[in-house]
C-alpha cells in the first residue's frame, strides 16, 4: 500500500512545528514532509526527537521560489498540503509590509499553482481570525465564517489576500481546499517575541513586561494542541471548499493574561510596564466555532489548564527558549544537515 504523502509548509515554526510532531505521532503510516525557509522564526531544534524517524523528511526551501517548488511537487506528488508558512508578527508587518506580501501572498500563489499541477487530494490553508478585523467589547458578538473580511494590519491584509487566492483556485480550477481561521494560539515552542512566551521568559529572568496601551485589548486564546486536532479533523473530514473557524471561547485582556502568569510564577505586578500602543491595534477578537464543533471538534484545554501547562513547559525547557533568545538556534541547520540533504 502506498503511503500518503503530507507536506507541511512552515513546519519549523510554532503552530506548524507542533502540527508536524502531532502528525508524526498519530499517523506513522504517513510520510510527513516539513518544508521551511528557516527565516528568523524557523527553529529546527524542536524536532530533534523526530529527525531519525523514517517517515519524517525536512526540506529547506522558500515557498516563493517557483523554480524550486514546482519541480519539488512534481517529484514527490504530495497527497495533502497543510499550509502554515507565513510571516505572522503584526509589529514586524507594520515595519516592513513588503516581506509579508512576498511570503503570504506570492508564496501562497506559488503553492496553489504547484498543487494544481499535481492534482492534490486536499489543500488546507491555515489562516487567522485577524482577517475579519476587530470586534467591539460587546461580549455577545463573535466572528463567524460569514463575517466580512476587513483586515486592519499589513499582516492581516496579506493573510486575507492569501485566503482569497485559495478560494479563487477552488472556484476557478476546482482545487480541493479548506481554509481554517484560528484565534491566538499558545503552548510549547512559541517564539519568545509573542505575548505569552515573552511574559514567561522575561518574568523568569526578573525583567520588565511591556504591555501595549492600557492592556485592555481582548484576544480569544487557543491551545496549540487543540488547534492541531482541529486541522487534522478538517484535513480528513472538512467539506470541500468550506471555511472553518477555530476558537476556544477563552477571551482575556492582555493585562489579564500577563497578571495570570505573574501570579502563577509568584512575581510582582511591579514588573508590568505600559508602553505606547501599537499602530492600528485591534480592540477585540472572538470566534464562534460552532461550525467546526458540528464537524466533531471540541477543545480539550481551558485557558486555566492550558496556561498552567504552558508555564510549566517553559520552566522545564528553559534551554530551548534561551537558545532562541541568544540566536544559537539559527546555527542548528548548518550543523545538523549535510549538503547532501540540502540538495534533495
Amino acid at each position: 500500500m502506498t503511503r500518503k504523502k503530507v507536506l507541511v509548509t512552515g513546519g519549523a515554526g510554532f503552530i506548524g512545528g507542533n502540527f508536524v510532531q502531532y502528525m508524526i505521532e498519530k499517523y506513522p503510516e504517513y510520510e510527513i514532509y516539513n518544508l521551511d525557509g528557516l527565516t528568523y522564526a524557523g527553529d529546527l531544534t524542536k524536532h530533534r526527537g523526530i529527525e531519525t524517524k523514517d517517515n519524517y523528511h525536512f526540506i529547506k526551501a522558500d515557498i516563493v521560489d517557483y523554480e524550486i517548488i514546482i519541480p519539488l511537487f512534481e517529484k514527490h506528488k504530495f497527497d495533502y498540503i497543510i499550509h502554515f508558512a507565513a510571516e505572522s508578527h503584526v509589529d514586524r508587518s507594520i515595519t516592513d509590509p513588503g516581506v509579508f506580501v512576498r511570503t503570504n501572498v506570492v508564496g501562497t500563489q506559488v503553492l496553489l499553482e504547484a498543487a494544481k499541477k499535481i492534482g492534490i487530494t486536499k489543500f488546507v490553508h491555515v489562516s487567522t481570525d485577524e482577517v475579519y478585523g476587530e470586534l467591539d467589547f460587546d461580549p455577545t458578538t463573535f466572528f463567524t465564517e460569514d463575517t466580512p473580511l476587513q483586515p486592519n494590519s499589513p499582516y492581516s491584509a496579506s493573510k486575507a489576500s492569501s485566503d482569497l487566492l485559495v478560494r479563487a483556485y477552488h472556484h476557478t480550477y476546482g482545487l480541493p481546499i479548506n481554509i481554517t481561521r484560528c484565534s491566538n494560539n499558545y503552548g510549547p515552542y512559541h517564539f519568545p517575541e509573542k505575548l505569552i512566551p515573552l511574559t514567561i521568559s522575561r518574568l523568569l529572568n526578573e525583567e520588565k513586561i511591556p504591555i501595549y496601551g492600557d492592556g485592555q485589548n481582548i484576544r480569544d486564546w487557543l491551545h496549540v494542541f487543540d488547534h492541531c486536532v482541529a486541522i487534522d479533523l478538517v484535513l480528513h473530514e472538512g467539506v470541500n471548499g468550506e471555511v472553518y473557524n477555530v476558537g476556544g471561547h477563552n477571551e482575556r485582556t492582555n493585562l489579564e493574561v500577563v497578571k495570570t502568569i505573574i501570579h502563577s510564577l509568584g512575581k510582582s505586578e511591579e514588573l508590568i510596564e505600559f508602553v505606547t500602543d501599537r499602530l492600528g491595534h485591534d480592540k477585540r477578537y472572538a470566534i464562534d466555532p460552532t461550525k467546526l464543533e458540528q464537524l466533531g471538534w471540541k477543545p480539550t484545554y481551558t485557558f486555566e489548564t492550558g496556561i498552567a501547562q504552558t508555564i510549566q513547559w517553559y520552566i522545564d525547557n528553559n534551554a530551548w527558549w534561551e537558545q532562541i533568545i541568544s540566536g544559537q538556534y539559527q546555527k542548528y541547520f548548518d550543523k545538523q544537515y549535510s549538503l547532501e540533504i540540502l540538495k534533495k
